[in-house]
């Protein structure tokens, strides 16, 4: 049975807010940006409505038609060094104005979003996954799995190359086998934990 995938509206923001805050709790990116379980379940739904605003107004966001899962795409052009910013100084007001939204005592907001931008390929325009979230009682079902496919599959008939940070070993695992590729070089957070970059090259049938 296939899994059924429609585009976000606005009317979405806040089941896919909860989605994400939900899906994010455990995670060792997450952790490490709000270290503390108490504190985590108390500030992390910023963060996570933050990525919402942004990639409604500026990209897509895919939903299973069940609410289980959620895609957050950005189209990014040859020359944009990061997503949802103009590079240099503007990268930095950006990651800037994200810690003062979310959590303005907390430092790692800001690392994270400067860190991420540094290390986003500029050469070459790609559709990026930003973040994909599945419902914890929902995993290991695919729903992740079909949700990504949806775009790449767009990616393959446009010839398009995807790209994205994968959080986890496991993560990583997954989107090899849809054809991303490890691109050598992983993104340290300070005194936490790795992040994978990852790109794939469109495939031709």
């Amino acid at each position: 049975m296939g899994v059924g995938i429609r585009a976000a509206g606005e009317g979405d923001r806040e089941p896919v807010v909860r989605l994400l805050d939900e899906a994010f709790q455990d995670d060792p990116v997450s952790g490490w940006v709000f270290p503390g379980e108490e504190y985590r379940r108390a500030t992390h739904h910023r963060l996570m409505a933050a990525f919402t605003d942004i990639v409604l107004a500026e990209g897509r966001i895919d939903v299973t038609e069940d609410g289980a899962a959620c895609a957050l795409w950005l189209s990014v052009p040859a020359g944009d060094g990061h997503a949802g910013g103009e590079g240099g100084a503007g990268e930095a007001d950006d990651a800037t104005r994200l810690r003062e939204r979310v959590d303005p005592a907390n430092e790692r907001v800001e690392q994270i979003a400067r860190l991420m931008a540094q290390s986003h390929p500029a050469d070459r325009a790609h559709e990026y996954l930003w973040m994909i979230g599945v419902r914890p009682a929902r995993q290991g079902e695919g729903l992740g799995a079909a949700l990504v496919q949806h775009v790449l599959d767009r990616c393959d008939r446009e010839g398009l190359h995807a790209y994205l940070e994968a959080s986890s070993a496991r993560s990583g695992k997954l989107y090899e086998r849809l054809g991303f590729t490890f691109t050598g070089r992983t993104l340290d957070l300070p005194d936490g934990p790795h992040m994978w970059p990852m790109w794939r090259e469109p495939r031709t049938r």
